[in-house]
């Protein structure tokens, strides 16, 4: 995948989970997540957990995913500077603190100094404030801390007195990336079937007759030609199920196609006459058929190539083992099988077909053939 096709993945991603975008720029995007991509992409269950249990809001985490990193690096190294943690991305007080030298354990007091309430060590006490704006004189603390937003820790477990910085994690979202090949299982997670109507034209509700719906059953076939190289297919196929007409490059079509998921009124579905299990049989067959026409000497080549490397390894092993002592031998035959194995699994033929995805598609009968 491209850099653009990453992009465009991603945002879209982003924009079906109702994600807040906080800053986009063609090489990196600063989002907040919603609830249901936090639990997602963020691993954090225990958190989640916390939720649920106490019914507080919760509180969703921000990124920012990086499609770019040689443009994005010069970019938010100017705005970012790194001068310190608060002048990094997500840096800032989310919480106010009296600075009490008396409080910290293992610090002196000055000479001559008494500990005063409110002062501490008749030192003017002071409260920590955002970054970049001045100390807030004492009396003012208080005011400044119920001006801050209220959090989970300070609602349930009481005002903590430590600074709290928050962090902006930042990843690159490039093709192989963990984050990329998480949004990836988030995606197949939650896009294993469909159910989904095509839009009715304009004007179909005053029509005197209901509209009359085929039912498509839709599956992403990703096929794999194994042995030490690899090569990989996408097959979008559909059957109709109530002719049993085989559609290839079903995907295409729904391009074309504005889909919704809840069912359009003055409609009717025509009945199917063969189930679901039998419909995926039939694709089944199809697409097995159609792989016995393809042109296999990729695997002939690949199976003399296994011989190959059992001859070289057979050689080797049996002289190792025939030259080696009585208590020795034992050790090198496990070896040897367990180079066969390994050769078998490399180098063997082999073709794999996994459905990716799966749905069921109702389109007005008189706009498909």
């Amino acid at each position: 995948m491209k850099t653009g096709e990453i992009q465009q993945f991603v945002m879209r991603y982003l924009e079906t989970e109702q994600c807040q975008i906080i800053e986009k720029h063609p090489a990196y995007v600063t989002v907040k997540l919603s609830p249901s991509a936090d639990r997602a992409l963020t691993n954090r269950p225990y958190y989640w957990s916390f939720v649920e249990r106490t019914g507080a809001a919760p509180e969703t985490m921000t990124f920012t995913l990086v499609f770019d990193p040689d443009k994005a690096k010069d970019v938010l190294a100017a705005k970012y500077p790194q001068a310190g943690a608060a002048s990094m991305p997500g840096a800032g007080a989310a919480g106010v603190y009296t600075a009490n030298p008396s409080a910290a354990p293992g610090v002196p007091m000055p000479s001559g100094s008494q500990s005063q309430p409110g002062g501490g060590n008749g030192l003017p006490s002071v409260s920590a404030s955002p970054a970049g704006s001045e100390p807030v004189p004492d009396g003012s603390a208080e005011q400044a801390q119920s001006s801050q937003p209220d959090s989970i820790l300070g609602r349930y477990f009481g005002f903590v007195p430590t600074p709290v910085v928050s962090r902006m994690p930042r990843d690159d979202v490039t093709f192989g990336s963990r984050r990329l090949e998480q949004i990836f299982d988030a995606v197949k997670a939650k896009g294993k079937y469909v159910r989904l109507f095509e839009e009715p034209p304009q004007g179909h509700r005053s029509a005197p007759a209901s509209l009359p719906y085929d039912s498509w059953l839709h599956a992403n076939y990703l096929v794999e030609f194994a042995c030490d190289m690899k090569r990989t297919e996408l097959h979008s196929l559909a059957i109709r199920l109530s002719t049993g007409e085989i559609k290839e490059d079903f995907d295409e079509l729904l391009d074309n196609v504005k889909l919704t998921p809840r069912l359009p009124a003055n409609i009717h579905i025509i009945p199917d006459k063969m189930s679901l299990s039998h419909g995926s049989s039939v694709l089944e067959r199809y697409l097995e058929n159609r792989l016995k026409d393809y042109d296999h000497r990729w695997a002939e080549e690949a199976h003399d190539r296994l011989l190959e490397e059992l001859e070289r390894i057979r050689l080797y092993y049996e002289s190792l083992i025939k030259a080696a002592e009585d208590d020795k031998k034992p050790d090198f035959e496990g070896q040897y099988r367990n180079r066969q194995a390994e050769i078998e699994w490399q180098y063997r033929p082999r073709v794999h077909i996994s459905v990716i995805n799966c749905g069921l598609f109702h389109f007005h009968t008189p706009q498909r053939p």
